[in-house]
């Protein structure tokens, strides 16, 4: 629908949000923690700033119903009762950060709902709240109902809107979409979000949905406002309106805005006045403003982000009435100066490995994916479907640099880079199938007649060795007695023969284990399994 674009900062929570995915791919540890951390207190921050600006179209809303209750009392109370929900979610969900932190802690729920996520000692434990989300065979997870809360909240804001705009019209709040394990295998929004997945984590995600119903709520308000026909109403005030082209601007660029009346005359050619680094432009301060020159009613502001930081500006527009007197309309507004930035994050490890396809997250603040341009000093950096890969590093390389360039208004512009480390990947290692440290039957041995082998448990990374050839030894007699050798991963027919004269605690020995991998063929340790 027009007039419902994604503004700046939803742009923002988007891209922070990205960052926090990459961030639950990797091993926790202190940094990580920290992360989350940074990431939450920004997201709860922009709850509070959501939430101030959405009872800002409330104030407007009753304003209107202030002045024509006939005309708006059906949107006004549809408007009300978008709100009733929407706090019952949001109230929802801060329920359960107070419940989860309590469970976790094993604090009082009325400490929890209080305490700062950064006080929080057991950040970094999944047992308590994967137990409360996912519940047990017992118990149902929170996470169910917060699905079908999800659900029920969505379906009651849609039939605030017209049947003619539902289709297209964006709530987010996306439950239904595809989501897969590390494994590649389909897993349930529940699974996805809360299984295994630390409590700083669960935190920074309820307060994302938190974002989520705000955004939502934002939406069907404004677009029940604009149901209203203006024509219908005579505005008894005109207020002074700003609208910024962004207010996240990167250092050495320019801010820019529209500066307007609300209900402006194109024949008539506004003053503004413009005063940097105040609140208010007063009759004390007029001296020192600069006037800019508008145009059919329109005046396009430029002041320049030389530096970093929270920069403010007051004005006024002066209009000229019907009966030829001066009227002044007063307003004022702030920008965020920032230098370009950009985030790399290896999305399963903190190094790059030689020979496979290493996923990577890039984001840039201000910056769509499309608008990033990287480049890589050893190897290849490319965009696929599900993010970009690096691969093809060269065997003599340790190391490599990604710098990021982004499209800025048509020039490119270096936003940052990132180190990373290259290593061989690590051996795999060798295994039979049902073996448990080690020990396994005659019966599931046979069961399973072939080798396999995969990466230790602490390289977070997928890739699947083959079995090439190995020999099997059978102690006897204080030597050893050896069979042929396999030239593939199966055990060959007298092998098996061999396996099932065997007794309890007597011992197999496989060596030459030999696999093909990602550089080639490879040698790998050998293991002994004992017969139980």
């Amino acid at each position: 629908m027009a007039g419902y674009k994604e503004t700046p900062r939803q742009k923002m929570i988007a891209m922070m949000y990205l960052v926090l995915t990459a961030l639950l791919a990797l091993n926790v540890s202190r940094e990580i923690l920290s992360a989350f951390l940074v990431v939450n207190e920004s997201m709860e921050t922009t709850n509070k700033q959501f939430s101030a600006k959405v009872d800002e179209v409330y104030s407007d809303f009753e304003k209107q119903y202030s002045l024509n209750p006939k005309k708006v009392e059906e949107y006004y109370n549809q408007a009300k009762k978008v709100k009733t929900l929407s706090d019952e979610m949001v109230k929802y969900i801060d329920g359960l950060k107070a419940n989860v932190i309590s469970i976790t802690e094993r604090i009082p729920v009325e400490v929890a709902d209080t305490i700062r996520l950064q006080f929080v000692e057991k950040k970094d434990n999944y047992d308590a709240p994967t137990n409360y989300f996912m519940g047990n065979d017992t118990k149902k997870g929170e996470s169910e109902t917060l699905l079908a809360k999800i659900t029920e909240y969505k379906q009651s804001l849609l039939k605030m809107i017209s049947e003619k705009d539902r289709e297209g019209f964006e709530l987010g709040l996306k439950t239904d979409g595809e989501y897969k394990n590390r494994d590649g295998k389909n897993e349930s929004w529940q699974t996805h979000h809360f299984y295994r997945t630390i409590l700083a984590a669960d935190i920074t995600i309820l307060n994302k949905l938190i974002t989520e119903v705000y955004n939502a709520e934002t939406n069907v308000v404004n677009y029940l406002y604009s149901s209203i026909s203006a024509e219908d109403f005579k505005f008894d005030e005109v207020n002074a309106k700003v609208i910024p082209n962004s207010n996240y601007v990167f250092q050495g660029d320019k801010y820019r805005a529209e500066i307007l009346v609300a209900a402006y005359d194109t024949k008539q050619d506004p003053e503004v006045y413009v005063l940097e680094g105040s609140d208010t432009l007063t009759e004390a301060s007029f001296s020192r403003a600069t006037r800019i020159e508008g145009k059919e009613g329109i005046v396009n502001l430029e002041l320049p982000a030389s530096s970093e930081g929270t920069r403010k500006y007051a004005g006024l527009i002066r209009l000229k009435t019907p009966w030829g007197t001066a009227k002044d309309y007063h307003f004022n507004h702030e920008y965020i100066v920032a230098k370009p930035s950009a985030t790399v994050s290896a999305t399963k490890m903190n190094v790059f490995y030689r020979g496979v396809d290493n996923p990577v997250s890039i984001a840039a603040s201000g910056k769509a994916d499309s608008q990033l341009f990287p480049d890589i000093s050893a190897g290849k950096i490319s965009r696929t479907d599900s993010g970009w890969v690096v691969r093809d590093i060269p065997p003599d390389a340790f190391e490599t640099i990604i710098k990021i360039n982004a499209d800025d208004n048509g020039t490119k512009k270096f936003m940052g880079q990132q180190k990373f480390r290259i290593k061989r990947l690590p051996d795999p290692l060798a295994k039979i199938i049902g073996a448990e440290d080690n020990k396994v039957s005659i019966k599931k041995m046979l069961a399973n007649a072939f080798l396999v082998c995969q990466l230790p448990e602490y390289v977070d990374f997928q890739y699947d060795f083959k079995v090439t050839s190995f020999t099997m030894f059978i102690p006897q007699g204080g030597g050893y007695f050896v069979t042929e050798m396999s030239e593939n991963q199966m055990f060959t027919d007298k092998m098996k023969s061999q396996i099932q004269s065997l007794k309890k605690n007597d011992v197999i020995v496989f060596r030459d284990i030999k696999v093909k991998g990602p550089e080639g063929p490879r040698k790998i340790e050998s293991i002994n399994i004992t017969i139980n």
